[in-house]
C-alpha cells in the first residue's frame, strides 16, 4: 500500500507543478482568443464597408448613365413634338417626357442619398482600421508574452507530462480513477495532500486519523475536505524521485 500512496503523491506532485506552469501563463491564452475575435470582427466590418462603398459607386455610375439616357430621350421627344400631326401624338410625347423627368428626379434623389452615405463610409472605414491596427498591436504584444512564457516552461512541462504517463502506468486503475474523480471535482486540483502538524490543509485531523496516516498502510480520506491525506514523507520522496 505504501507504493500506492507514493505513486498517488507523485502524481499529485506532478499535477500541481503542471498547474503552476499553466498559472504562469495566466489568462493570456483566453485574452489572445478574445483579441483574435476582435480582429476578425474589425476585418469583417472593414470588408463590409469597402464592399458597400464599391456597390454605391457602381450604383452611382449607373444612375448617371440612366440620367444621361433619360435626358437624351427627353430631348428626342421634345424635338418630335415640333412635328406632330395631332393632339393625341403630342399628348403621348408629353407623357413620355414626364416619365423621363420622373426617372431623372428619382435618380438624382438616389444619387444624393448615395453621396451622403459615401461621405459617411470613409470615416467609418478609417475608424475601423485604426481600431484594427490597435488591436493587432495588442495581439502581437500578448502573443509575444505568451510565446515567451511557453518557451520558458515547455521543456519542463514536457518532462512532467512524460513522467506523469510513467506514474499513471504504475497505479492501479481503480486508484487512478478515484484520484482523477477527486481532482476534477476540486477547484485547486489538490486530491492528495500531506499531513502537516496533525492537520490537512490547515484543518486538524482526529488523533486516530493521524495515527493511521503515520502507519502508511492504507488510504485515508479526510472527512472535512474529502481529500486523500498522506504522510509528508511521500511528497518529500516525490520531489527527490522526480528530480524537480
Amino acid at each position: 500500500m505504501e507504493e500506492v500512496l507514493q505513486q498517488l503523491a507523485n502524481l499529485q506532485y506532478i499535477d500541481s507543478r503542471i498547474d503552476e506552469l499553466k498559472q504562469l501563463r495566466g489568462d493570456l491564452p483566453e485574452e489572445i482568443l478574445d483579441i483574435e475575435t476582435d480582429i476578425n470582427r474589425y476585418e469583417a466590418q472593414i470588408n463590409r464597408l469597402e464592399e458597400e462603398k464599391q456597390n454605391l459607386q457602381v450604383e452611382r455610375d449607373n444612375l448617371e448613365l440612366e440620367i444621361t439616357d433619360a435626358q437624351n430621350k427627353m430631348d428626342k421627344y421634345e424635338e418630335q413634338q415640333m412635328s406632330v400631326r395631332n393632339n393625341r401624338e403630342y399628348d403621348a410625347l408629353t407623357k413620355e417626357i414626364e416619365s423621363q423627368k420622373q426617372v431623372i428626379e428619382n435618380a438624382e434623389s438616389r444619387k444624393e442619398e448615395i453621396e451622403k452615405r459615401l461621405n459617411e463610409v470613409d470615416p467609418e472605414i478609417e475608424e475601423a482600421q485604426e481600431r484594427l491596427d490597435e488591436t493587432q498591436e495588442l495581439y502581437e504584444e500578448k502573443k509575444e508574452n505568451l510565446d515567451k512564457v511557453v518557451k520558458e516552461t515547455e521543456e519542463e512541462e514536457e518532462m512532467l507530462l512524460n513522467k506523469r504517463e510513467e506514474v499513471e502506468e504504475n497505479i492501479n486503475p481503480r486508484y487512478l480513477k478515484s484520484y482523477k474523480r477527486l481532482r476534477d471535482g476540486l477547484a485547486n486540483g489538490l486530491a492528495v495532500v500531506p499531513m502537516e502538524k496533525g492537520a490537512a490543509l490547515g484543518m486538524a485531523l482526529p488523533p486516530q486519523t493521524q495515527v493511521e496516516v503515520r502507519h502508511k498502510n492504507k488510504i485515508i480520506i479526510d472527512e472535512n475536505s474529502g481529500r486523500i491525506v498522506v504522510h509528508p514523507s511521500f511528497f518529500k520522496t516525490a520531489k527527490e524521485q522526480l528530480s524537480l
